[in-house]
């Protein structure tokens, strides 16, 4: 609405970062058409999802013979194939590669045979082209899910084809399942790396930083689990106990939850708390927050949860309890978007007056 129906997030950020599904969005928002714009805008991942996911997750009837198929899947591969995710985003992002994103992205994965982190940076690709693979294949391995879709295995090139390096990804959530600290690092590198894209700054002045961090939504109030239950679980109960994964609803969210509270405690530290913002309700309902219920109840449900979660108040950790809580006229999250919106447009025009790769007018 500030400046024009062609102007897309691309356009404001220096980095956007995305994990798992967060990484499909990153992926969609970035990669360039034939007129070098976005393929996606944002008001089109919502229909995006709703056509698609119903084919991604397929939804097997309910009963006891489908309990026994679902325990006896669980135990034998991952719930789904995933041939339908990986032949959508193979159409969707082509031959598209991570150097040729609109702005600077920032994709975690785990590589399952090295058991390291692999996060898919555009400015690491400068360093190492190896890791100049296809969009497809780094949105396929960053949304490979343990237990849900199968693992992700590709080889790729150095520019030069004087080398190959293998990839053997599962899902970033198991590296960064909340990737708002990797897009911090990658921003905090290149500033200390001088590099030019940026005006001179302190790495730790978080004055200059706005970040916006996202979340996906988790039943915390709920309060599903216990002590109880999980002294009784073996391999299989952390795998399928109370109808969810109890195991990585555990190390997702546990790890999701450290970087909210790190950044909130060094943006608070240094003066600087409300130039962050962290979106994120944790009062879904045990479907609502499911990773694959994808039936046309839950996802129009889901709609109208993310509606409502602009209307709630801005929330932030306390830092003596650890606790999300509403900030004391914080205002909403609508209204402190529509802020930060102002500010990157703000920024986004002085930029182009001061950037010393303004072309001067003729």
């Amino acid at each position: 609405k500030l400046d024009g129906e062609e102007a897309r997030l691309a356009d404001y950020f220096d980095v956007i970062s995305g994990t798992s599904t967060g990484g499909l969005v990153t992926a969609m928002l970035t990669a360039p058409n034939a007129n070098n714009r976005p393929i996606f805008a944002a008001k089109d991942i919502t229909p995006f999802y709703l056509e698609n996911c119903p084919q991604i997750f397929p939804q097997k009837r309910n009963g006891l013979f489908s309990a026994v198929t679902k325990l006896y899947t669980s135990a034998m591969g991952p719930k789904y194939d995933g041939v339908y995710l990986h032949n959508l985003l193979k159409e969707k992002l082509g031959e598209l590669r991570l150097s040729q994103t609109l702005t600077n992205v920032a994709i975690p994965t785990f590589d399952i045979k090295r058991l390291q982190p692999t996060i898919f940076s555009t400015y690491e690709v400068k360093r190492d082209s190896t890791l100049d693979a296809r969009l497809c294949d780094i949105c396929i391995g960053t949304s490979a899910a343990p237990t849900y879709l199968p693992a992700y295995s590709f080889n790729n090139y150095s520019d030069k084809k004087e080398k190959t390096r293998e990839f053997n990804l599962v899902d970033g959530g198991v590296t960064a399942n909340n990737p708002a600290l990797v897009a911090l690092t990658e921003i905090t590198k290149q500033v200390q790396n001088e590099n030019p894209d940026f005006f001179p700054i302190k790495p730790m002045d978080y004055g200059r930083f706005l970040v916006i961090s996202l979340g996906t939504g988790s039943p915390k109030t709920e309060e599903k689990y216990n002590a109880d239950m999980a002294a009784k679980w073996g391999v299989l109960g952390w795998l399928t106990a109370s109808g969810s994964t109890p195991l990585i609803d555990v190390f997702t969210q546990s790890s999701g939850d450290m970087v909210d509270y790190h950044l909130s405690v060094a943006f608070q530290a240094l003066k600087s708390e409300k130039n962050y913002l962290r979106i994120q309700d944790d009062t879904l309902g045990v479907t609502e927050s499911s990773a694959d219920i994808a039936t046309k109840e839950n996802l129009e449900n889901l709609v109208k949860v993310g509606e409502k979660l602009l209307k709630k108040p801005v929330s932030r950790v306390n830092l003596q309890t650890g606790l999300t809580e509403p900030v004391a006229n914080g205002g909403t999250n609508e209204e402190t978007l529509i802020k930060f919106a102002k500010l990157l447009s703000q920024e986004r025009n002085l930029r182009d007056l001061r950037s010393p790769n303004t072309k001067p007018l003729e």
